[in-house]
């Protein structure tokens, strides 16, 4: 049945339903995303049987579902709900490369879509966590650069460019992510765009110029208790714990109650003075810590502060485990 898609095949596998149909057609788009029989009998279904697929996929979220709706958010023109709907699916599997769907690679599309709508497309992409920074992801995911490309190049707005950056990050595509940057800058400089950079920087494991990047952020945004708390984690990662603590004190002056500055700043302090009462502060706010590996991070260096008691680190580093 893959071989020869038509709709007349289709509807008679599925027994006439047009729900089904779709459901089947949207498989055969799994297995070869870039071929176009699927998506010419998509189109004749839709023109002929919309009324039916309305109300048969209405709060359908199935992954079928769903792809298939990008296509026809596509077929009525609504280039942006295209964008971000295949972002979605592609984020639930990136292992199938989607964007080589021709729509998604079609003047139509790439002519219309808006550079809001395909940032918000990329980050989606992302949404599951999978790691993307491997030959065969950025492989898969060339589509998607080509779109960042030509919107960026023809809609630069700062923002968008920003956020679209992250794909090609999470990819290993440096250049890319820069040169957005780059373009973002050429328009606009504004805080996302160096935290952008500085996010680029410290993946490829530049510290310098990730820090000279988020204190250009902090320049923008003096009052960003959030990007106290990057800058401040990248000093600690060159091994300047002093310079940490004054930045995790400039945040909490800022936002005193905010629990990841309250911890970093008993981590760093019990780094930098082997103050037992520090550490006794971090193990009681480490468990509010909702990224674990962060909270192992802080618990780390803590735990190498000078003279600490030993009973005290091993109580800490039960607490990083648990």
């Amino acid at each position: 049945m893959a071989a020869g898609i038509g709709l007349a095949r289709v509807m008679a596998h599925c027994g006439g339903s047009p729900v089904a149909a779709v459901k089947f057609l949207a498989g055969a788009i799994a297995s070869a995303p870039a071929s176009p029989e699927p998506y010419a009998a998509l189109a004749e279904l839709w023109r002929d049987r919309r009324p039916e697929l309305r109300k048969g996929l209405g709060g359908d979220g199935s992954a079928s579902s769903v792809l298939a709706q990008a296509y026809f958010q596509f077929l009525d023109g609504d280039m942006d709900n295209a964008a971000m709907t295949l972002g979605s699916v592609t984020g639930a599997r990136p292992e199938v490369a989607w964007g080589t769907a021709p729509w998604f690679g079609d003047a139509r599309f790439l002519d219309a879509v808006s550079a809001e709508a395909l940032a918000e497309a990329c980050l989606r992409t992302l949404d599951y966590g999978h790691d993307l920074d491997s030959d065969g992801m950025r492989e898969r995911f060339t589509p998607w650069f080509h779109a960042v490309d030509r919107v960026s190049e023809r809609s630069p707005v700062p923002q968008s460019l920003a956020a679209m950056s992250r794909l090609p990050r999470a990819c290993g595509r440096y250049e890319l992510a820069l040169d957005l940057c780059d373009r973002a800058d050429a328009v606009d400089r504004v805080m996302w765009t160096a935290v952008a950079r500085a996010a680029t920087w410290r993946a490829m494991g530049e510290l310098d110029r990730a820090a000279a990047a988020f204190e250009s952020a902090l320049a923008l945004d003096p009052a960003n208790w959030s990007l106290c708390l990057d800058l401040a984690d990248v000093r600690a990662e060159q091994g300047e714990f002093a310079a940490a603590a004054d930045l995790v004190q400039r945040g909490l002056r800022h936002e005193p109650r905010e629990v990841s500055l309250r911890a970093a700043d008993a981590a760093y302090r019990t780094r930098l003075t082997g103050s037992p009462d520090d550490l006794r502060a971090l193990i009681a706010l480490a468990p509010e810590l909702a990224n674990p590996s962060y909270r192992k991070l802080l618990i780390d260096y803590a735990c190498a502060g000078p003279g600490l008691p030993p009973a005290l680190v091993a109580e800490a580093i039960r607490t990083g485990k648990g």
